[in-house]
């Protein structure tokens, strides 16, 4: 494993209690160089927390760091799954809970960073055991939505699950799929059965930070500035090559991620290039807007503004402060 950076004025010590660090935002807040930046100076692995990262063949159009900087700085939960197969939030805390015991037991500690509030959501708050898919009964979601679109579905949702619907965005059909067919399947909410669940950091002392510019108008500019290097980078041939799989479809919930639903249509013929590129860019400031709204029920965060502080220096501050009872900075 990576060691800590050498000639740093201060290095951490742990008092042997486990203890992990969030660092959450929304896409283009700047989460990844910071990470780096943390994990080059302080004995931190970093586990991903991205529900398109872990997918294999997806490297341009989610961020993913190369192969030669995860060479050098330990990353987990980084190509884990093949597009064609699923992942869910309780795949990702069984596995991130696996991965920060195997980095505790090295003396280390995990550095958590990603914008899939839904997995930060499942960790801190805890997530029952739910249900397999069924196949049949989301055949027979989609077919309603299909008729009736999605905004019905989640007025279904709403009726049977209000306290699902409200957190449930109505442009978000994985999640209202998902909670409608966990409904179907077992007579109980979602929320009931989320409600009795443990949290992952039941006995972990964690600190958080929400990583944003303050002004918006400065991350619409950082979104649009990484999609123009992503589609620099090769982005329209990286969907290219995963449409010419003949068993990846564009249902696969890796092929709704944001940027590869809207080339994938593209590359179908039904939009034009510019108009899917116009249609990418709207749905990744709109994912943005939804990961700020969830991050600003969380409380206990840390708030630093990524476009007019230095965030590693906020960051260092909040630890030395006392943010870690169990770490001391030398």
């Amino acid at each position: 494993m990576a060691p800590a950076a050498q000639g740093q004025n201060s290095s951490p010590t742990t008092s042997g209690r486990r203890s992990a660090l969030l660092l959450m935002g929304p896409t283009g807040a700047g989460k990844s160089e910071l990470a780096l930046e943390l994990a080059r100076r302080f004995p931190f692995e970093i586990v991903s927390v991205d529900s398109a990262q872990v997918y294999r063949g997806m490297d341009i159009g989610t961020a993913k760091p190369d192969l030669e900087t995860r060479a050098r700085i330990p990353h987990h939960l980084i190509d884990i799954r093949d597009p064609e197969t699923s992942y869910s939030a309780g795949e990702f805390v069984r596995d991130a809970s696996a991965v920060m015991r195997a980095i505790w037991s090295r003396g280390r500690q995990p550095l958590l960073v990603g914008g899939t509030m839904l997995y930060f959501h499942a960790l801190l708050g805890g997530i029952a055991e739910l249900p397999e898919a069924d196949p049949e009964v989301r055949a027979d979601i989609d077919a309603h939505a299909a008729a009736g679109g999605w905004a019905a579905l989640h007025e279904e949702l709403r009726r049977v699950d209000p306290a699902a619907a409200a957190r449930i965005h109505v442009n978000d059909p994985q999640r209202i799929q998902r909670a409608l067919e966990v409904y179907r399947v077992t007579g109980e909410t979602i929320t009931r059965l989320q409600q009795s669940a443990a949290p992952a950091f039941a006995d972990i002392e964690v600190l958080e930070f929400a990583l944003s510019p303050e002004d918006r108008a400065v991350l619409h500019a950082r979104i649009a500035t990484r999609f123009e290097a992503m589609w620099a980078a090769g982005f329209l041939d990286e969907v290219q090559r995963l449409q010419q799989r003949p068993t990846l479809s564009a249902e696969h919930p890796s092929m709704r991620a944001v940027g590869y639903r809207q080339l994938w249509k593209f590359l179908s013929g039904h939009s034009g290039l510019e108009d899917s590129k116009k249609q990418a860019l709207a749905a990744t400031r709109q994912l943005a807007k939804r990961q700020l709204t969830w991050l600003r029920r969380r409380e206990r965060a840390t708030w630093v503004d990524s476009a007019q502080t230095d965030p590693m220096s906020a960051v260092v501050h909040a630890l030395s402060a006392g943010g870690f009872a169990g770490w001391s900075y030398a």
